[in-house]
């Protein structure tokens, strides 16, 4: 542990304000993507750090849209408003509230309202093809999907408008409950997975129909792949975790792909995701359990030099999220890191916030697997040294990595939540 902590003396660069990430932002040459974490969805200073790092990679770096761990149906809302599709929305505050699913607190925040209008501003100067998109890349948006194809195949008086119809309407026994899809379909063989499947191949064949100038064919698509891949997803979560984790990043990995054609050859995308997703799932426990994530794909598929990944992480502090599935949200304490965990070496370091970029001259300084704290949208912390560390090999996990040393919960908007 000593040597760790020398060696993170020896190479964190400290963090006192958005001109120190021009050392990571220096590292960015090749890459077409950076994958930006956090340890948890409900902690202030990642979002804040996050949306400085994400402006200098748009402004410096030419990136050229944001994707995030949400649903597509609500930060398409967020994309037409900071694109001026539509003007209905009069401000940021009020687009956000269209996230509206739980936990609303992960994109309905205080911290993303200055980041929407920076992205909105920034995009009113430029010509149409260079404005940055913000996108969902999730997959839970099932009947909000649904909802999304319907409107724009009457919208547009589509051919398609009554196979799809009658396509969704296998999904009408279930009341949008899609615990209650995936037990009749795991265990009854009750699901619709042939029907949105076949509509799904129609619409990818006929997408350039919908082509217009406010990203229809992309929207239309995309939702389709939703609605095909949570059928999916839910059919198979009541019967293997493992399985449906995996699904579940295939999937979000799959929107990014589509979203970089669609951005065309200059495409160069920004990631905001926890760092279960984001980090390489290979230098991880995860792996000896046949689960995949998006920065292990991600670097797979495109090669590590074209893959940035920055995990995030913080000692103490508060933290917004919630005791139980599906209730209301709690300001909670997070407490000092556990002893001898990376937190913990990073602290002893020094407590003070830091940027460690892991280099060819450094990273078999810490090549030796370390607990790495985790924090979902569930969270007890009482009970953290049982399920919150995550063995990691940081320098194969990650690029670099921001560390936070005393941070502050999120500050949630108010939020009328839909419970699903």
């Amino acid at each position: 542990m000593k040597q760790l902590i020398q060696s993170i003396k020896d190479y964190a660069i400290p963090l006192r304000t958005a001109n120190d990430y021009d050392f990571l932002l220096n590292t960015v040459n090749e890459q077409s993507l950076v994958l930006l974490g956090e340890s948890s969805h409900g902690t202030s200073e990642y979002y804040k750090e996050r949306a400085e790092i994400s402006k200098k990679l748009i402004t410096e770096k030419g990136f050229t849209f944001l994707a995030v761990e949400g649903d597509w149906p609500a930060c398409q809302k967020v994309n037409r408003y900071i694109k001026g599709f539509d003007e209905k929305f009069k401000d940021a505050r009020e687009v956000l509230k269209s996230f509206n699913r739980w936990p609303t607190w992960m994109w309905a925040n205080e911290e993303m309202i200055e980041l929407i209008e920076w992205l909105k501003e920034h995009n009113m100067k430029q010509l149409k093809e260079k404005q940055v998109g913000f996108y969902g890349i999730d997959i839970y948006s099932l009947w909000e999907s649904m909802d999304e194809i319907i409107s724009y195949l009457e919208k547009t008086n589509s051919s398609l408008v009554e196979e799809a119809k009658q396509t969704f309407s296998c999904f009408d026994p279930f009341n949008r409950k899609p615990e209650k899809y995936g037990i009749s379909a795991a265990f009854y063989s009750e699901g619709c997975h042939e029907e949105v499947t076949k509509l799904l191949t129609e619409i990818s064949l006929n997408k350039h129909t919908f082509k217009d100038n406010e990203e229809s064919s992309l929207n239309i698509e995309i939702n389709a792949l939703i609605t095909a891949n949570a059928e999916n997803y839910y059919r198979t979560m009541v019967l293997d975790d493992n399985q449906s984790w995996n699904i579940r990043d295939q999937h979000m990995v799959e929107v990014i792909h589509k979203i970089e054609q669609f951005h065309g050859e200059k495409a160069k995308g920004i990631v905001w995701e926890h760092n279960t997703h984001v980090g390489d799932a290979r230098a991880t426990d995860m792996a000896n359990q046949g689960v995949v994530n998006v920065g292990q794909l991600l670097r797979e598929q495109k090669g590590n030099n074209k893959v940035l990944i920055v995990g995030f992480g913080t000692h103490r502090g508060t933290v917004i999220a919630a005791d139980q599935w599906g209730v209301n949200l709690e300001n909670m304490i997070t407490p000092p890191a556990q002893e001898g965990s990376w937190e913990d070496a990073m602290h002893k370091a020094g407590p003070s916030n830091k940027l460690l970029l892991f280099t060819q001259e450094n990273r078999y300084l810490f090549s030796q697997p370390i607990g790495h704290r985790a924090i979902g949208v569930v969270y007890n912390p009482q009970y953290e040294q049982y399920g919150n560390y995550v063995p990691s090999v940081m320098s194969d996990r990650y690029d670099a990595f921001v560390y936070i040393n005393n941070s502050k919960a999120l500050q949630p908007l108010d939020v009328k939540e839909v419970f699903l």
